[in-house]
């Protein structure tokens, strides 16, 4: 419990929260740019007709994709976590607290979409 009474504290939280939503929309992007880069190179590799396999970059990209998502829903639960020992006066009135939630949590869902293309739209 802070006991400080400034909503300074409460958007120190919000900042950090959003820092985590960055790192992790940084660490899916990155996950796909590796996983593309992989096929990038398998298709520009001269080798005929041949059925595209998944290789190592393939798995790296959808771990960093799943880390990013990993994060995205740890850094919402510490920001709930810190939210729960707020009072009342650290928190202005009439701010909507769950904007970040509601980000994180969309980021989520959608980089477990581009996981779920990526495992199910290659041969």
């Amino acid at each position: 419990m802070s006991g400080l009474n400034d909503p300074r504290v409460f958007f120190a939280a919000e900042r950090t929260l959003l820092a985590w939503s960055r790192t992790s929309i940084t660490v899916m992007v990155f996950g796909f740019v590796v996983e593309r880069f992989g096929l990038l190179v398998h298709i520009m590799l001269p080798k005929g007709g041949e059925i595209i396999h998944r290789n190592i970059s393939f798995w790296v990209g959808l771990i960093f994709i799943l880390f990013g998502v990993t994060l995205s829903i740890l850094s919402t639960i510490q920001y709930a976590r810190v939210l729960k020992t707020l009072k009342k006066e650290e928190i202005p009135e009439g701010y909507w607290l769950h904007l970040g939630v509601v980000t994180n949590v969309v980021l989520a869902i959608l980089g477990l979409l581009v996981t779920f293309y990526l495992l199910t739209g290659l041969n």
